[in-house]
């Protein structure tokens, strides 16, 4: 028996990495029945069935550190949210989501800023400010001029990452500048609506060194905050879930009551009334969700 990890699925084939090398493996018919599919990021316990063509059967699935749904991925170590200065104009509504998100699984969060030459200085610094002052590790990048690529590239070590962000942001550029070779078809910006065109179709976990791992990951940027209940959202705030201790009333939204401490601070200027914005938004949306459920 040997231990891998599933580094991409094609079809209903797992490709599973291994000290001896890469398998091809099936999935033991019993997880249908424990109602748990092997998805990239498992590691796994395989079986090896013609070692001459690399062929095996997946027989366990390790433990895992985090598991996310959609895209499925599991033991992600670092989430790198890619946003770009502009074309794409920087969603940050989207990066708020992505962070209350992934402060929901537990996964450390990197933001990068991608293509920062197509805008102001002032403007870029406005927006590190704002994520740096929180306490997240905000990275300026230039990807297609390799600017910030090395400080990227020293944030990744040792752990597996996946890539996330609208399309067109430039995910694929960074990989290739990573990797320091043409790892992704590169996409094109839609000059007609800006947004930009898919290019990556399937999961994979992309080896940049060992126990260095980077998962490229179609409509990642797409994912939903669903998960997390509309009560529980200001904890995936970094800044508003110790002030929430200074409300007054129990079961406080932190929107309309009086006496609120996360109000209070926003008053002070002690939050960003962006991101408060953002968490009201984000808070309709999964209240809305849960009112409407059934």
């Amino acid at each position: 028996m040997q231990e891998g990890l599933i580094i991409t699925i094609v079809s209903n084939l797992y490709v599973v990495e291994t000290k001896e090398g890469l398998y091809e493996c099936m999935a033991r018919g019993k997880f249908k029945t424990k109602d748990i599919s092997p998805v990239v990021g498992d590691k796994v316990r395989i079986e090896v069935t013609d070692e001459q063509n690399k062929k095996g059967v997946i027989n366990e699935i390790l433990p895992r550190n985090n598991y996310i749904k959609r895209p499925k991925l599991a033991n992600i170590d670092k989430l790198i949210l890619v946003i770009s200065a502009k074309q794409p104009k920087p969603d940050l509504l989207m990066l708020d989501k992505q962070l209350a998100f992934s402060e929901f699984l537990g996964i450390e969060p990197i933001i990068i800023i991608n293509k920062i030459d197509l805008e102001k200085e002032a403007t870029v610094e406005e927006i590190r400010k704002i994520y740096a002052s929180i306490g997240y590790n905000v990275i300026i990048t230039v990807a297609n001029k390799r600017k910030g690529i090395s400080q990227v590239q020293k944030v990744l070590k040792n752990s597996i990452c996946a890539f996330s962000g609208n399309s067109g942001v430039g995910k694929s550029t960074l990989l290739n500048a990573i990797f320091d070779k043409n790892m992704t078809e590169e996409g094109n910006i839609s000059k007609k609506n800006q947004k930009g065109k898919n290019t990556t179709t399937q999961i994979k976990l992309y080896k940049l060194e060992d126990t260095t791992y980077i998962a490229d990951t179609p409509g990642f940027g797409a994912f939903d905050v669903y998960e997390i209940e509309a009560s529980n959202l200001y904890r995936y705030f970094k800044e508003f879930k110790d002030l929430e201790k200074n409300c007054k009333f129990v079961g406080c939204t932190h929107i309309k009551e009086q006496e609120c401490g996360i109000r209070k601070a926003l008053e002070r200027g002690e939050i960003s009334s962006m991101r408060y914005n953002n968490y009201i938004k984000i808070y309709e949306d999964l209240k809305d969700r849960e009112d409407h459920k059934w």
